[in-house]
């Protein structure tokens, strides 16, 4: 089943459910899938690394907004962000622990023969191809970094 019929189908239930804040958050990302479909002129499906990734752009921009929220001492406006990324959340694949992620890492390292942090690009590059959906960029880095240091 693809994206968009599960977040139609998601959106129906949170109609059903008179769930505001789940609905918001599908109607978001329905949003989005649409204006992806229409940037690139598409009128069937965007590809499934696609939606993944504008899955995990828009969990981002939640997560953000309720930090920044958070910090500026306004709580009623970070649960809200709060509970949209965790709905959005259910669409992507189960996330990789930091341990895993490390693991992965020390397996790139190990192929390419990286030593230092000059052959950091090369490492995220492969590392950010192969976790694609199962791991966040920032996770990937820090390790990364830690490794190479």
């Amino acid at each position: 089943m693809s994206l968009q019929t599960q977040i139609m189908d998601a959106m129906k239930m949170a109609m059903k459910e008179k769930n505001t804040i789940a609905l918001q958050a599908l109607r978001a990302v329905k949003s989005a899938i649409l204006l992806a479909q229409t940037e690139t002129g598409a009128r069937e499906e965007i590809a499934e690394a696609d939606e993944l990734k504008l899955l995990q752009k828009l969990v981002k921009q939640r997560k953000d907004s309720a930090a920044i929220y958070t910090e500026q001492g306004r709580a009623d406006l970070a649960e809200p962000e709060l509970a949209e990324a965790a709905v959005i959340e259910q669409f992507l694949p189960a996330q990789l622990s930091e341990a895993e992620v490390a693991k992965v890492v020390d397996e790139i390292i190990a192929q390419t023969g990286a030593s230092s942090m000059k052959d950091m690009g090369k490492v995220m590059g492969m590392a950010n191809s192969k976790l694609a959906g199962k791991a966040d960029g920032k996770t990937i880095s820090t390790v990364v970094k830690a490794r190479l240091s």
